[in-house]
């Protein structure tokens, strides 16, 4: 794999998720309602830096969990003979909330059909948005974010690694090609 471009870097990576967390205000008409799930990884500190801009924005803690949606995968046969899942959980209820769902990319849209599926194994909604950082295309299913921080345009022989320094040593998205 070798890297061919860098497409955001620390402060357009924030600029963004900044840009995303007035638009979950805007469109909720406030958060008093809303509750924020990150999806397991980089979805988590994703979704904890929207609470901390929602927090600056409207002076107010928003609920923020984390999904584990390996349980909810349809491809879970594929990542090993003897997967080791567990049940979604949140630290709060779901029912009758605005839960936003937050990942770092969106390709074909199966983790975040799972991650629906996970949050519905957990009370009904009022209803689930998707916030995401980068939109890269390749939808296999017809599901679409409400929130993207930028969309670029992929071929299937490319990779966006979103790095954090919560898993990496820098802050930035990476356009990588897999060099098939």
């Amino acid at each position: 794999m070798k890297l061919k471009a860098q497409i955001m870097d620390e402060a357009a990576l924030g600029r963004a998720l900044t840009r995303i967390s007035h638009e979950i205000v805007e469109h909720n008409r406030g958060v008093d309602n809303v509750v924020l799930v990150g999806i397991r990884r980089r979805g988590e500190p994703i979704a904890q830096r929207i609470r901390g801009n929602i927090h600056k924005i409207e002076d107010r803690a928003v609920p923020c969990g984390s999904l584990d949606i390996k349980f909810y995968r349809d491809d879970l046969s594929k990542l090993s003979e003897q997967p080791e899942t567990k049940r979604a959980a949140l630290p709060f209820d779901v029912t009758d909330r605005d839960v936003v769902l937050c990942d770092d990319v969106i390709y074909t849209g199966r983790t975040a059909r799972a991650a629906i599926e996970a949050v519905f194994s957990l009370g009904r909604p009022r209803s689930i948005q998707l916030a995401v950082l980068i939109d890269r295309g390749h939808r296999e299913l017809p599901i679409r974010p409400d929130y993207v921080g930028k969309n670029i345009p992929t071929s299937r022989s490319e990779l966006v690694e979103v790095r954090l320094p919560e898993f990496d040593d820098e802050t930035g998205v990476f356009l990588m090609d897999l060099g098939e």
